[in-house]
């Protein structure tokens, strides 16, 4: 499959916030930027697989992020050609946590009925 170049958005929720962009204002400087270029390549290289990405469910891939001394993870849809950020967070435990993964659940079953 040809590598296509996906346009990036955030979820945004029916209160108008972006959680995903409030995240990453908490996060320091060199976080962000290390999260912005792993977005960015998943953005001009889609479809990417292992290491950097990995399929969670129907339509729900995750970017696998190595920050230094901590791991994050960034939960995301495709639609069309539209990469729509919907979650994100510092992993603390080897499995994603189920209410992470059921955030990122809710809001993509809510972004598909917007």
């Amino acid at each position: 499959m040809e590598p296509q170049t996906l346009i990036v958005h955030f979820y945004k929720s029916d209160a108008g916030t972006e959680p995903v962009r409030e995240w990453l204002r908490t996060l320091p400087h060199a976080e962000r930027k290390i999260i912005g270029e792993d977005i960015k390549t998943v953005q001009i290289g889609w479809p990417l697989g292992m290491p950097l990405v990995r399929k969670m469910g129907a339509a729900l891939w995750e970017v696998r992020i190595t920050l230094p001394g901590k791991i994050a993870r960034l939960l995301f849809t495709v639609v069309d050609k539209r990469m729509v950020l919907l979650h994100g967070f510092i992993k603390k435990s080897k499995t994603t946590p189920k209410d992470d993964l059921q955030t990122a659940m809710n809001r993509l079953k809510n972004s598909k009925g917007s």
